[in-house]
């Protein structure tokens, strides 16, 4: 991370740096979404005043401002999300319990 950090431009570093954290509040918004309506029984610490209101608003907030990001960081946003998958799996296929168990 030093190494990319050092090499790239600011505002490059920046751009991803936003785009990935707007990825992940767009999926944490559309989970509590998903399960308010999968599990709606179960047990939750607090409750949410207008039940998916907020969640929705997040998402398409969230969304928006990562459509007006530039599109170079979009296709950098996803070859970096490629390859993080690639790793994570390739790491896993051995090292997994399921892996170990047979």
């Amino acid at each position: 991370m030093a190494v990319i950090a050092g090499l790239l431009p600011l505002g490059t570093l920046a751009e991803l740096v936003n785009i990935g954290t707007l990825a992940a509040f767009v999926l944490v918004c559309l989970g509590v979404i998903v399960l308010r309506f999968t599990s709606p029984d179960m047990p939750r610490p607090f409750k949410m005043p207008f039940h998916i209101l907020f969640p929705t608003l997040g998402v398409i907030s969230c969304g928006a401002l990562i459509v007006f990001l530039p599109a170079a960081t979009h296709w950098r946003f996803l070859v970096w999300l490629i390859l993080g998958l690639v790793v994570y799996f390739v790491y896993s296929m051995k090292r997994s319990k399921l892996a170990t168990q047979s």
